[in-house]
């Protein structure tokens, strides 16, 4: 069910933490880039708080993991990172994080946005809780796509600077349980490149030979749904003009 054709396009991908775009799409980043598209990460925070260490500090924590993103961007061919002010653990989606998030869109001008899923506060199937963060920075950015990027009188300061009204055709949330997924990308041939980015997470990847296996298994399963080795799942939404 790949139906993208990424050449030429403009992909802003969205999310919370460093590593969570990577976990998210990171085959599908690096197999837009390859087909040609101008990828940029937007990043809320730098999860200065993602560290039981207890000589870490959250000032070191930050500057390892926004070099860590850096760095796994580069393998996937990302061709520009950019970080938020938040702090992990306290993104709430206000107005004031849904106007950065349009003043980004505003800027790049994306046909496609990646972002998380917001629905999902927990998965039975998991046993999981899904961050908060998480949740707060996909309501926020599929505000910001529509309808607030998209309005005149939305932010009208921002034409000042240059920053006219934009309408994002596609969105892409993360689809961690891929039977709630309706579009599937293959990434047979660049989902070693996803491993590669996930490994230099080096704070966050403890065991990555566990990583590995879980992303194989979940990636094999959206393969059989999308008819082909590995895929990647997501809920598509095409924006209307």
């Amino acid at each position: 069910m790949d139906g993208i054709n990424f050449k030429g396009k403009k992909v802003l991908v969205v999310g919370a933490h460093p590593d969570d775009n990577d976990f998210g799409a990171g085959a599908t980043v690096a197999k837009a880039a390859r087909q040609g598209a101008e990828v940029i990460y937007l990043i809320a925070t730098t999860g200065q708080r993602g560290s039981s260490d207890e000589n870490m500090t959250p000032e070191r924590l930050s500057e390892i993991r926004k070099k860590e993103q850096e760095d796994a961007a580069k393998v996937l061919g990302v061709r520009e990172v950019h970080f938020l002010d938040y702090v992990d653990g306290e993104l709430i989606p206000d107005i004031r994080l849904k106007e950065q998030i349009v003043k980004s869109i505003r800027r790049h001008r994306p046909d496609i946005v990646f972002t998380m899923d917001p629905s999902f506060f927990y998965y039975k199937s998991f046993g999981m809780v899904n961050h908060s963060d998480h949740r707060a920075i996909g309501e926020a950015t599929l505000d910001a796509c529509y309808p607030l990027a998209r309005d005149l009188m939305s932010f009208p300061e921002h034409t000042r600077e240059g920053l006219n009204p934009h309408k994002v055709k596609d969105l892409l949330l993360y689809s961690f349980v891929p039977e709630n997924a309706n579009f599937y990308v293959d990434v047979t041939e660049t989902f070693d490149m996803k491993l590669k980015a996930l490994s230099l997470h080096k704070t966050q990847v403890g065991d990555m030979q566990r990583v590995e296996k879980r992303m194989r298994d979940r990636a094999e399963v959206s393969g059989r749904l999308g008819r082909c080795k590995y895929a990647e799942s997501f809920v598509r939404l095409q924006l209307p003009e």
